[in-house]
């Protein structure tokens, strides 16, 4: 009794040992999720060159050391600020105000593309939003940046790493950036 009783052990051993192997094997290539948890884009990182921009509307001038530290959303567009840019510039603000303390951490930047100064009205609806005239230095490093078709958001390391799409979902970037803040300790103080 004591053999039968050893390889029931041993069987029940090599059990416990081999099941959780066999259900990361079915979990990895049988049943995969289709969701993607993430609203925005992860685009490979591409760190921002040292470069400084003139400011805009009397602003001072803009430099790459300006944004490390912080996550930074960065919208670039026209100074020309149509219904798509309007939307977008609004989306970076509530989604900034809505991470409540840790919205220190997260810094505003709208890079003018052209030579249009943008509308002072629009800057005034604006608090605290930095506007600098970029040009093709950082352009290159933000994908679809000439068209005004995204938002970006640059990590406090310097890279840009996501973007966002235009119109931009005001809720999917907040669930974004709270989930950046709360599982990265960059751009604490």
């Amino acid at each position: 009794m004591t053999q039968r009783s050893a390889k029931l052990t041993l069987a029940a051993l090599v059990l416990v040992c081999t099941l959780p192997v066999a259900a990361s094997y079915f979990a990895y290539y049988v049943w995969q999720p289709q969701g993607q948890v993430n609203y925005g884009e992860l685009i490979p990182p591409a760190p921002l060159p040292d470069a400084v921009f003139p400011g805009v509307a009397g602003q001072p001038p803009f430099g790459r050391e300006a944004v490390d530290g912080r996550w930074t959303l960065v919208y670039a567009g026209s100074g020309a600020c149509g219904a798509d840019c309007e939307r977008a510039l609004y989306a970076v603000r509530q989604s900034r105000l809505a991470q409540g303390k840790e919205m220190t951490r997260v810094a505003r930047l709208w890079l003018v593309t052209d030579n249009v100064d943008p509308p002072a009205a629009l800057l005034g609806r604006h608090d605290g939003l930095r506007v600098a005239r970029g040009n093709s230095p950082w352009l290159v490093r933000f994908p679809g940046a000439a068209r005004g078709v995204h938002v970006f958001l640059v990590d406090p390391l310097g890279n840009v790493m996501m973007r966002f799409p235009v119109p931009t979902d005001i809720k999917g970037v907040i669930k974004d950036l709270e989930r950046l803040l709360k599982y990265s300790g960059l751009g604490r103080g």
